[in-house]
Order: C-alpha cells, then sequence, then structure tokens
C-alpha cells in the first residue's frame, strides 16, 4: 500500500462519511458479479408497491449489513424496504437505491446504486446531506461522489469487497457549459401539457438519451450536459422517483457539479420531507434548462 492509499485507508477509518462511500465502492464489483442468476422475480413487492427481483433482495440485505456496521451511522434506510433501520446511536443517517434500474437486468441493460448520506434523522430534506454517491454498472463500473461542494468520478476495479480499488478518472466535476442530451421518463400521452410543451422546446436543441436506469441517463447529463427528467405525470402528479433515495441524491450531485435540480418549483434539496417513501418530480441537469422549466411551469 503507497503513502496516498494508507492516508486514504486511515481517514476512512476515522471518517464514517469516507467509510460509508468506501463500503459501496467495495461493494459493488459483489454486487455487479452477484447479478447473475438473480433477474427472477420474487413474491415480495417494495415499500413502493414494485415487485422485487431477487437481485434487489440480496443487493439491499447486503449493504444493510455492511452500512449499519459503520460507527457513527445510527440510520438506515432503503428504498426496498418499508421501515428504517436502528442502527446505534451516531448522527448520520444513509439511504440506499441499491439496485437503481434493476428492472434493465431482464434486458442486459445498465443500472447502479446510490448513496446519500445525510446528518441527523430520516425523512430529511436534501440541505442535510452531508455527501452523495452513485455507482453505475455500465460497460466499465464507475462511481460519482458528491462532497464539500466537489464531485469526483472514479473507475472501480476487482473482483470483490477485499481487493475493489477506486481510482480517481475525474476531478472538480463540472456539467459541461454546452449541453448536448436529455432523457425524459414516465409515458409520452401521460405528460402533463406543461411538460410536453418543454419536451418539445429541448427536443429542438438537444439528442435523446434514455435508457431506462436514472444512473445511466443521469450519468449521461453528467458527462456531457443537458437535462434529465421523470416529471410530474397526469396520472401520477406526485412523481415517481423517491426524494430520499433518488431525488436529494442526484440532485446534490448534480448541484455540486454546478447544475441544478426542480421540482417544478423549487430545488430538490430544499423540498419538505414527510414521509421516508415520499415521491416527488425530478428535473436535473443544466441550470439554464432547469431556469426554462421552471419558467415554463
Amino acid at each position: 500500500m503507497d503513502d496516498a492509499q494508507s492516508e486514504r485507508a486511515e481517514a476512512e477509518a476515522e471518517d464514517p462519511i469516507s467509510r460509508a462511500i468506501a463500503v459501496v465502492a467495495r461493494s459493488a464489483p459483489e454486487i455487479r458479479a452477484g447479478l447473475t442468476g438473480r433477474r427472477t422475480k420474487t413474491d415480495d413487492e417494495n415499500a413502493s408497491g414494485e415487485t422485487q427481483l431477487a437481485a434487489d433482495v440480496w443487493a439491499d440485505e447486503l449493504l444493510e449489513s455492511r452500512l449499519t456496521d459503520i460507527e457513527g451511522v445510527g440510520q438506515f434506510a432503503s428504498e426496498e424496504r418499508e421501515e428504517i433501520v436502528d442502527a446505534g446511536d451516531g448522527d448520520l443517517s444513509v439511504a440506499i437505491d441499491p439496485l437503481d434500474g434493476s428492472s434493465n437486468l431482464q434486458s442486459n441493460n445498465s443500472m447502479g446504486t446510490i448513496l446519500g448520506v445525510y446528518e441527523g434523522e430520516l425523512p430529511a430534506k436534501g440541505r442535510k446531506l452531508v455527501a452523495s454517491a452513485y455507482v453505475l454498472y455500465g460497460p466499465i463500473t464507475t462511481m460519482v461522489v458528491a462532497r464539500d461542494g466537489s464531485v469526483t468520478e472514479y473507475v472501480v476495479e476487482g473482483d470483490g469487497e477485499e481487493d475493489a480499488e477506486r481510482r480517481a478518472v475525474r476531478e472538480d466535476l463540472a456539467l459541461p457549459d454546452d449541453p448536448t442530451v436529455y432523457g425524459f421518463g414516465g409515458r409520452v400521452p401521460n405528460w402533463t401539457d406543461r411538460f410536453a410543451d418543454y419536451a418539445g422546446d429541448v427536443e429542438e436543441d438537444l439528442k435523446l438519451r434514455y435508457g431506462g436506469a436514472m444512473i445511466g441517463d443521469v450519468n449521461q447529463v453528467v458527462t456531457y450536459g443537458g437535462v434529465f427528467a421523470y416529471p410530474e405525470l397526469d396520472s401520477r402528479p406526485e412523481g415517481k422517483l423517491r426524494l430520499q433515495f433518488e431525488g436529494n441524491p442526484i440532485a446534490y450531485i448534480v448541484e455540486s457539479a454546478g447544475g441544478a435540480s426542480s421540482n417544478g418549483e423549487e430545488s430538490l434539496l430544499d423540498a419538505e420531507a414527510d414521509e421516508i417513501h415520499q415521491r416527488t418530480p425530478v428535473y436535473v441537469g443544466n441550470a439554464d434548462l432547469i431556469e426554462r422549466l421552471e419558467a415554463e411551469f
């Protein structure tokens, strides 16, 4: 182990925020390898009423075991379980989406893991986040981490927890000034008229990139600039994505990278958090594109 690795290991041993990020990074190769053979549906639904895959349950249990073992973490919450887990007397809470986009397993498309580290108890506003990260299981495994106003992209290498390594490939990451892509979820016939009008304007300037897993679509925006949205729908005005597990952590990353977020009225980070599985419309991307959205709304 070189001096830099030694210093990082010592910091992670002392700092529960760094340890939570490290746990997710070290677990990523194991989660990725464990997806094989876990594409089948279970007989259960998660707290949001979605049918769970065996991979959802397995990744949730693995991360719950490791994150609740961190001294300083007091609560663990997951999109895959109804209740918050009491992890001890720590002042931090971790919120996890163990496998964002797990429905893509069937078609073997990208998916990811999302981590939000909050100060205090859950549910909480996004302003209570002290760090956020996502892992993308694409052709390679990458991890994007936001902390203290800075965003870093890593490549995660290794076959399992014991030999997993993070290697920084982009530091002080910022959304490009000249955006090029957009990705919008939900069935078009269910879009509200005001969002459909906004989408029509955006389509004139940007290229469509949408893969059905928020992590993959957001990573396109972080890499190339643009806007991602899972909007309000006529059939679901409250939106689909979960504020604590998806909206807040992704907003924290995008805003830390110089972009903006919105629920249609205000930054996602300012939205009141009343329930652990609360849903929200999600709009993230370059600031001018989010400002255009709010102006049209």
